[in-house]
C-alpha cells in the first residue's frame, strides 16, 4: 500500500508538473494566432471597399447625367438673330469651350462608370489595382481643373448675352450643371486620392 501511495504521489506531481508546458505547448502549435495586422487590413479592406466603390460608382453616375444636361443646354439651345449678335453657342468661346469640356467629361464618366463595373465584376482582372487607382487620381484631378475653370470663364459670357433669347438660360443651366459635376468629379478626386494613399501606405 506503501509504495502504491508512493506511486501515486509521485505521479501526481509529475503530471502536475508537466501539464501546464503540455497545455500550452499543444495550445499553441494546432491553433497559431493571427497577426494582428493583418487581421485589421483584411478586415478593413473587406469593409470599406465595398462601400468605397459603391459610392464612387454613384458619384461617376451623376457626373455623368449632370455633364451631359450641360452640354445638351448648350447644343438644343436655338436662339433667333438679332442685330449684330452672336445667334449660337459656337460663336461665344467661352461656352464653346464649357460645351466642349463636358464632353470630354461625359465621355470621362463613362469610361470610369465601366472600368468600376469591371472591377466589381471580374476583381481586377481587366485593369491592375495599382494601375487603376493612379489613372484614376491624375484624370479626376485634370477633369475638375478643366470644369471648374470652363465655369468660371463661362459665366462673363451671361452678360453679353440678351436676357429674353433662349440662349441666355440655356448658358445658365449649363454653368450650374457644370458646377455641380465639378462636386461630384471633385469628391471622386478625393477617393481616388484615399484609395492611392492606403495603397501606398500598405
Amino acid at each position: 500500500m506503501k509504495k502504491e501511495s508512493d506511486v501515486l504521489v509521485i505521479d501526481c506531481r509529475s503530471m502536475a508538473g508537466v501539464s501546464p508546458m503540455a497545455a500550452s505547448s499543444l495550445a499553441q502549435q494546432p491553433f497559431p494566432t493571427p497577426s494582428p495586422f493583418t487581421f485589421s487590413i483584411a478586415s478593413a479592406r473587406s469593409n470599406t471597399r465595398p462601400s468605397i466603390h459603391l459610392c464612387s460608382l454613384i458619384l461617376r453616375f451623376s457626373a455623368l447625367i449632370f455633364s451631359f444636361v450641360c452640354a445638351f443646354s448648350l447644343a438644343t439651345s436655338t436662339p433667333k438673330k438679332q442685330g449684330r449678335a452672336p445667334s449660337n453657342f459656337n460663336e461665344y468661346p467661352e461656352l464653346m469651350y464649357c460645351f466642349i469640356v463636358n464632353i470630354f467629361t461625359f465621355i470621362y464618366s463613362a469610361f470610369q462608370l465601366f472600368k468600376g463595373v469591371c472591377d466589381i465584376t471580374y476583381r481586377g482582372i481587366l485593369i491592375p489595382d495599382m494601375i487603376s487607382d493612379y489613372i484614376s487620381f491624375i484624370l479626376d484631378q485634370l477633369v475638375g481643373y478643366l470644369l471648374i475653370s470652363s465655369s468660371s470663364v463661362a459665366i462673363p459670357a451671361i452678360q453679353r448675352i440678351e436676357h429674353t433669347a433662349s440662349l441666355s438660360k440655356a448658358t445658365i443651366i449649363a454653368i450650374s450643371m457644370s458646377f455641380v459635376t465639378f462636386l461630384a468629379i471633385a469628391t471622386c478626386g478625393l477617393l481616388s486620392g484615399y484609395k492611392l494613399c492606403k495603397r501606398i501606405i500598405w
